[in-house]
């Protein structure tokens, strides 16, 4: 969960202290979408290794395929509504697609029979429908809900920011109630009953499209009544408000159109892509969901840097945003194991008994949303406090201290796991601890981020610029899947091969040849014969797994801190004499 904040272009003005009733028919909205989405992404790694027998290398990759492209295909829900939809129109068809893919992973987890082992065709299909569909309605709903938000006052209302910490609660509260009604409903132990989860979270969307088309033509229109995101005009104005926050919605406006100049270099830059792309798609084994990602951020800064109206000065502060985004990757490859190989933990080494009941693994996906409701205040606080005094650090500094917080809350969990046989179960303390540890290193970079590049970008340049900055949490939620599926081998694992009776941790250990009937047979099963290794590094155990997430982090904010002054320099305006 990402928080919101408001970048105002004139000094705010006396208003009500109220707030129009737009506002929380907008809360309620998104309110109800972002407890379908972490609804089912709290269900959706296990369903995939329960139901749908997955091994956690695929489900990993899949995870990773998905939450990127959640992040690209904003850019295009923001075009489509600019240019020909509208806002209104976005939203109910991003609606209704999400709640149609809710809907068909409930048709998929329902194929469901018991013990089964072997997939259904049809139940895999129904799967990979209800993702597309969700990628492609958030896509349509994302950057057009929180884009009204602003447009319900007049320009430089002072009530814009509070409204904005308002919808951000709604955000929060969301993704807080989601993973407990729907891991209830559909973790249960029995794999039947994922269907439940997801069913609840397409409900949870369809009560929000719902709320909308009933509530919008009377309460979501401007202060002077006029109502807000009707079809679009051939030209669109731009907005005084970009609401910074990373977890999808972001100014329509300001993701529209590239410049002109672009057009003459278009066969160049599509040639560069392609070559780029077919590189990337080899070096990484015909992954092409992670090429495009990766290729995207390559080709995206060449289109800009090669533009010769750039000024020097110009140049300089773009090359801060391509630094920052660059170790932004970084910051969300290592936070989005949340909603994989940390939910891998949850449900098989963390001892989740609580009295005389058992806590659902998909519990552990609301600690963020509550610690970011908690703490979020406080921090505000501070960063105020510290402003006042001139000791706040800058945006640079708090997003290498956040890549530290990131260190920090996986070497706890990894001091956790130290030493700990596979079969053994530790407290849910490390884990949420470890959450709580991640809130602030969030609370550090994602309210700083949009803000930036808008404060940085040239005018004619904040289209791409900002695409460039979701490019890079893309790449991050890929680089997450990629991690991810470095999880070792553990009790699930294990037994799986001990009931073919094959002794898998003697094989990893080298203590047992695998004979070629074995290999075969692990093969089958989805099953390696060997340790996964990183850079060289074998991961023999949970403590070897989360280190390398304490290593890329800290590696990170160590060359941030060395990097942030020389950055600072580069953002700052030159001093003119009076």
């Amino acid at each position: 969960m990402q928080t919101t904040s408001a970048v105002r272009e004139q000094q705010p003005m006396a208003t009500s202290t109220s707030h129009p009733k737009g506002l929380y028919v907008l809360f309620a909205t998104e309110m109800w979408e972002r407890f379908s989405y972490y609804g089912m992404r709290a269900l959706l790694s296990l369903y995939m290794l329960k139901a749908l027998l997955m091994n956690k290398e695929m489900s990993s990759l899949i995870y990773g395929n998905y939450t990127s492209l959640v992040y690209l295909t904003p850019l295009l829900g923001g075009y489509m509504a600019d240019r020909y939809w509208g806002n209104r129109r976005s939203i109910l068809v991003g609606g209704l697609l999400m709640a149609a893919g809710q809907f068909a992973l409930f048709f998929s987890a329902s194929m469901y029979g018991a013990n089964q082992t072997e997939v259904p065709q049809a139940q895999l299909l129904l799967f990979f429908l209800g993702l597309g569909c969700l990628i492609f309605g958030n896509g349509f709903f994302k950057p057009n809900i929180s884009s009204m938000v602003g447009s319900l006052y007049p320009k430089g209302d002072s009530r814009i920011d509070a409204a904005y910490t308002i919808f951000y609660m709604g955000i929060n509260l969301g993704a807080f109630f989601s993973p407990l009604v729907c891991g209830t409903l559909g973790d249960t132990g029995n794999p039947a009953d994922f269907k439940w989860g997801f069913l609840a979270a397409g409900i949870g969307m369809l009560i929000g499209s719902l709320t909308f088309e009933l509530l919008k033509n009377k309460y979501v229109v401007t202060a002077e009544g006029t109502p807000l995101g009707a079809k679009p005009e051939r030209t669109v104005e731009a907005s005084s408000v970009v609401p910074v926050q990373t977890d999808g919605p972001v100014r329509s406006e300001t993701i529209a159109q590239p410049a002109k100049s672009f057009a003459s270099k278009l066969p160049m830059l599509i040639g560069l892509f392609a070559v780029v792309y077919a590189a990337i798609a080899w070096i990484m084994n015909q992954d092409w969901i992670g090429a495009l990602v990766f290729s995207a951020m390559i080709v995206a800064p060449v289109t800009i840097l090669t533009d010769p109206t750039l000024t020097s000065r110009e140049k300089q502060k773009i090359y801060v945003i391509f630094i920052l985004s660059f170790f932004v990757i970084f910051f969300w490859g290592t936070f989005e194991q949340a909603g994989a190989s940390l939910t891998f933990f949850a449900d098989e080494q963390t001892d989740r008994t609580l009295g005389s009941s058992v806590v659902p693994a998909s519990y552990f996906q609301s600690a963020n949303a509550l610690f970011i409701i908690v703490f979020a205040p406080i921090f505000a606080v501070l960063w105020t406090w510290m402003g006042k005094r001139r000791i706040e650090p800058s945006s640079p500094l708090k997003m290498a201290i956040s890549l530290m917080l990131m260190a920090v809350g996986y070497l706890i969990i990894a001091f956790g796991v130290k030493g700990v046989d596979a079969n053994t179960k530790v407290s849910m303390f490390w884990l949420i601890t470890m959450y709580m540890v991640h809130t602030f290193a969030e609370l550090c970079l994602s309210p700083i981020g949009l803000a930036l590049v808008n404060k940085l970008a040239p005018a004619r340049f904040a289209s791409l610029l900002m695409a460039v900055w979701f490019l890079a949490t893309a790449a991050g939620n890929k680089l997450a899947g990629v991690l991810s599926g470095l999880y070792p081998p553990g009790p699930g694992e294990f037994a799986k091969a001990s009931k073919e009776g094959i002794n898998l941790p003697a094989i990893l250990n080298g203590t047992s040849q695998a004979t070629a009937d074995v290999t075969a047979k692990l093969t089958e099963l989805e099953l390696t014969a060997h340790w996964p290794s990183f850079l060289g590094f074998q991961i023999t155990s949970l403590y070897d797994f989360f280190m390398i997430f304490v290593g890329l982090s800290a590696v990170a904010s160590l060359i941030l801190f060395v990097l942030y002054k020389r950055l600072n320099t580069m953002m700052a305006e030159p001093v003119t004499a009076a």
